[in-house]
């Protein structure tokens, strides 16, 4: 990697971590509690039992969810499997910085308010679901 690029790569992280630091909170507690971290592509991946009951019971029963570079996942095999939707999420974390969650939340808000669906009808949802392999 040429220093240019690690100094790209550098500030990039820096911008999307507002957005990752609820994530690492995960990671923290993973170290304490049983489950498991994986890097993956530089994208840390966390599944365990803390992880698997904040999706199942704060998060709307998500399999996984994007929190930056961090993805939470209810199992191993949820992150193997959601892990193309969820890459493209990290990729919308990387544009958006700091405001993905907001914009995020918002974009939910909208077009729940024109009488659509929360979730699946998402600009960032669609984006993901459209693109992913």
């Amino acid at each position: 990697m040429t220093p240019m690029r690690a100094v790209r790569k550098i500030l990039l992280y820096l911008w999307v971590a507002p957005t990752s630091l609820p994530g690492i909170f995960f990671v923290l507690l993973t170290f304490i509690t049983p489950g498991k971290i994986r890097l993956v592509d530089g994208v840390l991946e966390v599944h365990g039992v803390i992880v698997s009951a904040f999706l199942k019971y704060l998060a709307f029963d998500a399999a996984a969810m994007t929190l930056g570079h961090v993805v939470l996942g209810r199992d191993a095999d949820a992150l193997e499997w959601s892990r193309s939707h969820e890459r493209i999420h990290v990729r919308q974390c990387e544009r958006w910085g700091p405001f993905f969650l907001p914009a995020y939340a918002a974009a939910s808000l909208f077009v729940w308010l024109r009488g659509k669906r929360a979730y699946w009808d998402n600009p960032f949802e669609r984006e993901a679901y459209q693109h992913e392999s």
